[in-house]
């Protein structure tokens, strides 16, 4: 059985909600923007409260697991002082690659929201769902599509603008 459910499916209240939430992502990914990392931003609500934040930092720490996704678990983790996020909803501005989807299945989150999805990495439905395999022992919840057209206009407008940049000498 597929968990993977599109937000037009949604009822309208309950893609308000959602909406809500995939909006506070959006500001992340806006500050990973405005360091000049790929603007991918994620939150970790639960019952209705942000518990973890964050913006893809990869350029800037040098560390290829800083993921927008990677940073609000551990945020999420640290503020509920358990590595199981049950009860948690992950919203993220584009679909899971297959580190973040994994981290997903370890942390037991029961949701994983996402807005575009990421054709060279998609890990939640696009090349594979590692959120939903079943030979796992946890399987994630998927609503995908959230603010789509929003979520990949800050992509593509970032990369847009990153070739129009001059090499560096």
């Amino acid at each position: 059985m597929s968990l993977n459910i599109h937000s037009s499916e949604l009822p309208e209240s309950e893609r308000s909600l959602h909406e809500f939430w995939m909006n506070e992502a959006i500001a992340e990914a806006h500050k990973a923007e405005s360091l000049g990392e790929v603007p991918i931003g994620a939150v970790i609500v639960r019952y209705g409260e942000i518990i973890g934040r964050g913006y893809n930092l990869r350029e800037t720490t040098l560390d290829s697991t800083a993921h927008a996704e990677m940073v609000a678990i551990r945020q999420a983790s640290i503020a509920l002082n358990s590595w199981r996020l049950l009860d948690c909803q992950l919203y993220v501005t584009l679909e899971p690659c297959p580190m973040c989807a994994g981290a997903m299945v370890q942390s037991r989150l029961p949701l994983t929201v996402y807005g575009t999805t990421d054709p060279k990495a998609g890990c939640a439905g696009t090349l594979m769902n590692l959120l939903e395999e079943p030979r796992f022992n946890h399987r994630t919840e998927i609503i995908q599509g959230v603010l789509q057209e929003e979520c990949a206009e800050l992509l593509t407008s970032f990369f847009r603008q990153l070739r129009r940049k001059p090499p560096k000498s």
